[in-house]
């Protein structure tokens, strides 16, 4: 039996990761050029951020390195009142607060965020305010914004929509290959939102019939460490009738229980999980009976949290990003470090043979562009006092033309985004992707 790519659709609420550095480290020095992988920039494309602390999206130009727009996603200052400001009498709320003012609908804890098959639309999960929001990527709009009736010189132009209700903890969605669906874990919940893409939009945009839902059905799953595996299995419409293929057990490679992040390779012949809490990531082959290939110990503390596969004339690697913080980073400024892991090694043979500074302090999203030369890196901390960025969140930008070898580029902070009562500023980045609209990305 062969298993296509995104047959293999999982969720899971299992186990848990970490990592470990081998001494060969592979830093270049810092403000490096692009070189070789400047061209492999066209210019549609785009890097999305999202940003769990300010329920933002920044969107950075690869060609400058610099932000170009942030994506409110936040309902402040749609009303002149100080129960809707963000800003009120000059004092700038905690996170905490912010989330609980009164008359705040906006998104809290935004998280997930993918690109669609064909690189138009994102979809961004709001974990505290159990929703997903589908995001413009050419016009870099929330879909299904409206005008807001109080708008003025003191208020936004735009009230936010309140996106699709699915249920509680939204943490990763995932389009399906062909593009007309959108499955969406919900950790609180034990199981999976299945959305109908199509009607999303039209609900979103208001065109869609009173009490109809996008939600096309929400497909159980289990509790523990354990892996579903669901064949899409799509009609002659488009549309899955999931079929479970089968349960693993990865207690062994997941001892604590607490696996939250899956991708599968860009061939389609494995699919790669963080063990966040056992410092490990592990990978299973898509096919026949989905055996284990590799365990990969990262060391101590590591706490891995996505990974990322560049493959190019120069060599075939796994990224994993770590949690973990080290002081000793380039310039001695802490940050996290990034495992490589050779993946042209045999199964059961592929192991850390480097890493390098990820520039910013506990690392998280990662992603490459379209020719596997860039490589881009999202940090959920704050740059410490005394530091280049000091006070911001940045994202860092690597040379990767030469996978074994990374070459640092960019520290990109990513600054503020400015609201009628005042600047709130983009923090703790979580996932991050590399989109060029119209043509087919990693998730086709």
């Amino acid at each position: 039996m062969t298993t296509q790519r995104r047959d293999i659709l999982k969720y899971t609420l299992a186990a848990a990761a970490a990592s470990a550095l081998p001494a060969a480290h592979a830093q270049a020095p810092s403000g490096a050029s692009a070189g070789a992988a400047a061209t492999g920039i066209d210019p549609r494309d785009r890097v999305f951020i999202t940003n769990e602390d300010s329920n933002t999206l920044v969107v950075i130009d690869p060609k400058t390195n610099t932000v170009e727009s942030t994506i409110n996603l936040t309902s402040f200052d749609e009303d002149p009142r100080p129960p809707f400001r963000y800003v009120t009498a000059g004092v700038a709320p905690t996170h905490a607060a912010m989330i609980h003012k009164p008359l705040y609908h906006g998104c809290i804890d935004a998280h997930g965020a993918v690109p669609s098959p064909d690189g138009r639309l994102l979809a961004t999960s709001g974990r505290g305010s159990s929703n997903i929001y589908l995001i413009d990527a050419e016009q870099r709009r929330v879909i299904g914004n409206t005008p807001n009736p109080a708008s003025g010189p003191t208020t936004n132009p735009e009230r936010l929509s309140s996106g699709l209700l699915l249920g509680r903890e939204p943490h990763e969605p995932t389009f399906t290959r062909n593009g007309r669906e959108l499955w969406v874990t919900l950790r609180g919940e034990d199981r999976i939102a299945i959305v109908g893409v199509d009607r999303a939009v039209r609900q979103l945009k208001g065109a869609d019939s009173p009490g109809s839902s996008a939600v096309r059905q929400y497909l159980p799953t289990l509790s523990g460490p354990k892996i579903d595996v669901f064949r899409v299995n799509p009609g002659a419409d488009g549309h899955s009738q999931p079929q479970r293929l089968t349960t693993l057990d990865i207690s062994a490679q997941d001892k604590p229980g607490f696996t939250p992040f899956m991708k599968t390779t860009p061939d389609g012949a494995e699919v790669w999980f963080s063990h966040k809490l056992a410092d490990a990531v592990s990978c299973r082959s898509t096919q026949g009976g989905f055996d284990l290939i590799d365990t990969v110990p990262l060391g101590m503390g590591a706490r891995p949290n996505h990974v990322e596969f560049v493959r190019n004339a120069r060599g075939s690697v796994v990224y994993a990003s770590l949690a973990r913080i080290d002081d000793g980073g380039p310039g001695g400024v802490a940050s996290s470090p990034i495992a490589i892991i050779d993946r042209s090694a045999p199964g059961g043979q592929r192991k850390v043979v480097g890493t390098f500074s990820s520039r910013g302090r506990e690392s998280h999203g990662l992603w490459t562009n379209p020719e596997n030369t860039l490589l881009y890196v999202a940090h959920e901390q704050d740059e410490l006092p005394g530091t280049p960025n000091a006070g911001q969140t940045v994202c860092s930008a690597f040379d990767v033309s030469d996978p074994l070898r990374p070459t640092f580029i960019a520290q990109i902070p990513l600054g503020n985004l400015t609201l009628p009562s005042g600047a709130l500023r983009n923090k703790k980045s979580i996932n991050l992707v590399y989109v060029r609209v119209g043509e087919k990305g990693q998730t086709a």
